[in-house]
């Protein structure tokens, strides 16, 4: 029998089977959220392990950039330099304090390119600068040499590795082909540098970076020019252990850093290890990346696991199991008792509701912890700017690895305990006088405190520009500032040369003065550093005299000393620069006897260092010296120079600018001269509106433009109405009746130029446009504002640097109107009879010869001439007289014109004889037109003048032009023939050439 529901109810309800039943749900939903915790523990230690890598990477990468600028900063040493000696390399790289700032580099050094018959030679040469013994080494033959000739910093190492080829070596002389062709910084596979011995111990992997020398001016734009200018090489040393040292910072001490030269992971390949023990680890992560043309590949390996979060999930599960534990005792408890089971299952219910409430809190508040950890690392320890946090007390509680770089924090300071030092150190890198919130702390905690959000702006002494923004935040109950500091330099030093590039283009643009644009190049560099002092001095063609162009914050007696000596009496930086073509740096004048004069004067006007950079025109001819003062004696950082080239660079362009501006204004002004009082029509255009809707035409797809605008007159006359005139000298007014005062000049269009009847003749000037021809010229007709159409000779010249654009053409006018009809009056008499009004004997002949030419090229349809002549004429003029003679040949012609087709050509030979030309006509044909002819003559008399009728016949011969002769005059002669035997037959009559058949 089956069992009730209400008995099948009680059996669940019974403590043991409630109990483990409400056991299994709580230890199932704790189980759930153990693996939940589990897996956000393992992401979030993903996630700090994908981010440290990716910051291990960047920094790798920016330290390898930053070695290859400094190798680009010797390079500009040699470039700026003929020749760059032993003393002047050290002196450059003993104030780049390379140990200090750039770890891992053991050096930078210069190869000299040499060729086997130069190695006495060089070796001689260095012993005599000061090295003892030197010599090229390992001995050998070899095509070509890369001697290590300079070495700093000059270390015990160092020394070993002077004389060193590293042409000798396959491995190094590969990356110094490879940076030669390319002209690029190049790096060298895992090597052993010489500086390492073989009882020094453990030798550390090394590689070598080598960036190329040219020789000075001249040509690297292809490998062939390259390779022969090439001088040497500068190379930079590095031991991987050295570079890699404190590269990850604190958080990358847990990491297994291994890099591979190229990009297979051998043992062989294996250039840095930082742990070499064999340790198991849970996460790994490979990259490849490029380092100046040469591939590594960096493995990151981690050990362990993130304990934090397994301890957070396991006491997440232990809290679930002893919930799961109790809620199952108590549901025992109250399952016992029947009396007592609905208040105790309502307190439970409570009970596990406010459990549960507070369950999500903590996982909330574990989640809000984890987030807020991972903001403060991502914020500490990936940001590009700086970051300082202290306290009420002013102590420092951290700082990131990038302000530490940022302000050359040295190892030694204990900025973690002794915060007055670290704001010291940060003091004597400030350019005076000294105005940081940060480096006074508040007498009184947040008294004292700036406001929210404030932002300085912070001047270095080495030219850096460094933005601080201060705000107030709160650690747990701890109240905190932050200092944020952002290096805009560059954008500081952008903005600064905009807004000096912008003001010396509006003096350009407004004719000012080249002193002024001087001045306001001079100050724009002077706005931006306080302490400098600057000039421009001008050379005036091949002068070998230099004047003060622009000195405002020069003493006036200083300005005037040197204003206008010869370069050859001024030892002073700015004629050095001038006469050298390189830059002159004078860190102290005073300790400097060999400036002569030049010191003395410098001194009574207060300058303790001169920098000076010539200024090179854009042809390379030195146009001047740009100077940079300071009133105690200063050496330049790598910003200094660039902002001196710079400003060189921008005066020189001003320079140029302003005196081809100057010559502009004066070219113009003959051109306007010209323009203006030349005697033929000039007219200046802007077809850009016509350019624009040509663009719009060619996207769909015309291939003859010129046939489509003369098919479509209505989109013709849309472009012609898009030109625009926008001047016209007096000639072209005087052409089209337009005022002299160009009062007109609103009413002109492009139908003074072409009418109604000459727009063929602009769609094919539209069509030679568009093909990028820059000139244009045709015959055409305008019309007068007037009215009155004439006929002219049209030139379009499309300007130089305006093809494109088409907004500017000048188009010549010629009025050719007079000329044309004298032509053509003289075309017509020089064509036709004056008495018949017939064409005459020679445009007959033409016309004759045009036609055989035709039967060359194509036989059919044939044609025919006949010769016609009036019988017994002499009687007419002896009877009648010469008048009626004349008579009878005029009315004779306009009855051969009356009765001829269109295509047929009549001509007057010569006397009474007469010509016809039947084009398209067979003989039978033409001998039935001939008769037609001779009978319309014989039966209609001539009218005589005084009213007296004669009748006339006329004799005809007829022949066929025949293709197979040489000339057309020959179908002429044998008409002749057949004419000469009609009247030896008895006149009035046809007949036909002898011989037509044989002809055909």
């Amino acid at each position: 029998m089956n069992a009730r529901p209400g008995q099948r109810l009680q059996g669940v309800q019974s403590p043991h089977i409630l109990s483990a039943l409400v056991l299994a749900i709580c230890l199932a939903a704790t189980a759930v959220l153990w693996l939940g915790a589990r897996a956000d523990a393992e992401r979030d230690a993903r996630s700090e392990f994908e981010m440290q890598v990716r910051v291990l990477h960047n920094n790798l990468d920016q330290r390898m950039r930053i070695y290859a600028q400094v190798l680009y900063g010797v390079q500009g040493l040699f470039t700026s330099s003929e020749q760059v000696s032993r003393e002047e390399f050290h002196t450059y790289l003993a104030g780049q304090h390379l140990q200090q700032h750039f770890p891992g580099i053991q050096g930078i050094g210069y190869m000299a390119l040499l060729a086997p018959q130069q190695l006495d030679a060089h070796a001689e040469q260095v012993r005599r600068s000061g090295v003892a013994g030197y010599r090229v080494h390992p001995a050998g033959l070899r095509d070509w040499y890369a001697a290590i000739t300079y070495l700093e910093p000059a270390t015990v190492a160092n020394a070993r590795a002077i004389g060193f080829d590293s042409a000798s070596e396959p491995l190094r002389r590969a990356a110094l082909e490879q940076a030669r062709d390319s002209g690029l910084p190049a790096l060298t596979a895992r090597i052993r540098l010489v500086q390492e011995l073989e009882q020094e111990a453990p030798v550390q992997a090394g590689f070598l970076m080598v960036l190329p020398l040219y020789r000075h001016g001249a040509p690297t734009a292809t490998v062939e020019q390259r390779r022969a200018a090439l001088t040497g090489w500068v190379y930079a040393p590095f031991r991987m252990d050295d570079l890699m040292a404190g590269l990850g910072g604190p958080r990358a001490s847990g990491f297994d850093v291994e890099i591979y030269d190229g990009s297979s992971i051998s043992s062989a390949n294996l250039m840095y290890d930082s742990q070499p023990d064999d340790l198991q680890r849970s996460r790994v992560s490979q990259q490849q990346f490029a380092v100046s043309g040469r591939n590594w590949t960096l493995q990151i390996s981690a050990a362990g696991s993130n304990a934090s979060g397994e301890r957070k999930a396991t006491l997440l599960g232990l809290a679930g199991m002893l919930f799961s534990a109790l809620l199952a005792g108590l549901t025992f408890q109250l399952a016992r008792s029947r009396a007592r089971a609905r208040a105790a299952q309502s307190y439970a219910e409570m009970l596990a509701g406010d459990l549960r409430e507070r369950e999500q809190a903590l996982l909330a508040l574990a989640s809000e912890e984890q987030r807020s950890q991972a903001t403060i690392r991502s914020i500490l320890d990936a940001t590009m700017d700086g970051i300082l946090v202290e306290d009420p007390q002013g102590e420092v509680l951290n700082v990131n690895r990038r302000l530490r770089e940022m302000w050359h924090l040295p190892e030694h300071l204990d900025w973690q305990n002794d915060g007055a030092a670290l704001r010291a150190h940060m003091a004597q890198q400030l350019r005076p006088p000294v105005q940081a919130p940060l480096l006074v702390p508040p007498p009184d905690g947040k008294a004292g405190w700036p406001a929210e959000g404030e932002l300085s702006v912070l001047h270095l002494r080495d030219g850096r520009v460094i933005e601080q923004h201060t705000r107030q935040l709160q650690l747990g109950s701890m109240a905190a500032r932050l200092h944020s500091f952002h290096d805009i330099t560059e954008r500081t030093r952008a903005m600064q040369r905009e807004q000096t590039r912008r003001q010396v283009l509006e003096l350009l643009a407004t004719g000012a003065p080249l002193q002024t644009i001087l001045e306001g190049v001079v100050r724009g560099v002077e706005a931006g550093n306080e302490d400098m002092l600057c000039s421009v001095l001008l050379r005036e063609g091949d002068s070998e005299h230099l004047l003060v162009g622009a000195a405002p914050s020069l003493p006036v007696f200083f300005n005037a000393a040197v204003h206008g000596q010869a370069l050859s009496d001024m030892p002073g930086p700015c004629s050095q620069a001038v006469q050298q073509r390189r830059r002159i740096i004078v860190a102290d004048i005073a300790n400097t006897p060999e400036l002569g004069d030049y010191r003395t004067q410098a001194m009574q006007a207060g300058l303790g260092s001169c920098w000076a950079d010539p200024i090179f025109g854009a042809s390379g001819n030195v146009l001047g010296a740009f100077a940079i003062y300071h009133r105690s004696p200063r050496l330049p950082s790598m910003a200094h120079i660039t902002l001196i080239e710079q400003a060189a660079q921008l005066a020189g362009i001003a320079i140029e600018q302003a005196r081809a501006a100057q010559a502009l204004r004066a070219g113009e002004a003959r051109f306007r001269s010209l323009y203006d009082h030349a005697p033929v029509a000039l007219w200046e255009q802007d077809w850009s509106g016509v350019r624009q809707a040509l663009n719009e035409l060619e996207l769909t797809g015309i291939d003859d433009l010129a046939g489509y605008l003369q098919a479509h007159p209505a989109q013709l006359d849309y472009l012609a109405a898009q030109v625009r005139i926008v001047d016209v000298n007096a000639a072209g007014l005087a052409q089209v009746g337009a005022r002299a005062d160009r009062q007109d000049l609103a009413q002109l269009t492009l139908e003074q130029n072409f009418d109604a009847a000459a727009m063929p003749n602009f769609a094919l000037a539209l069509a030679a446009l568009v093909k990028g021809q820059h000139i244009f010229s045709c015959e055409g007709s305008f019309r007068r504002l007037d009215g009155v159409a004439r006929r002219n000779e049209l030139t379009l010249l499309v300007m130089p640097g305006h093809g494109h654009s088409l907004d500017f053409l000048i188009v010549s006018t010629l009025d050719t109107t007079e000329r044309r009809r004298m032509h053509d009056e003289l075309h017509l008499l020089a064509t036709t009879d004056a008495l018949t009004g017939l064409p005459n004997r020679r445009e007959f002949m033409r016309r004759l010869e045009e036609e055989h030419n035709r039967l060359q090229r194509a036989p059919e349809p044939p044609a025919s001439v006949l010769l016609l002549d009036v019988d017994h004429f002499k009687r007419i003029n002896d009877e009648y007289g010469h008048p009626a003679g004349d008579r009878v040949l005029q009315q004779l012609a306009e009855r051969m014109n009356a009765g001829r087709r269109k295509i047929d050509m009549l001509g007057r030979i010569g006397g009474e004889e007469f010509a016809m030309l039947l084009p398209a006509t067979a003989l039978p044909a033409a001998e039935l037109m001939a008769e037609r002819l001779r009978a319309r003559v014989a039966d209609t008399p001539m009218q005589l003048e005084d009213g007296v009728e004669i009748t006339v016949t006329v004799s005809i011969g007829l022949a066929r032009l025949a293709a197979g002769e040489a000339q057309g005059a020959q179908a002429l002669s044998r008409a002749d023939q057949a004419l000469y035997a009609a009247k030896r037959a008895g006149r009035n009559r046809v007949l036909l050439a002898q011989d037509e058949g044989r002809l055909a």
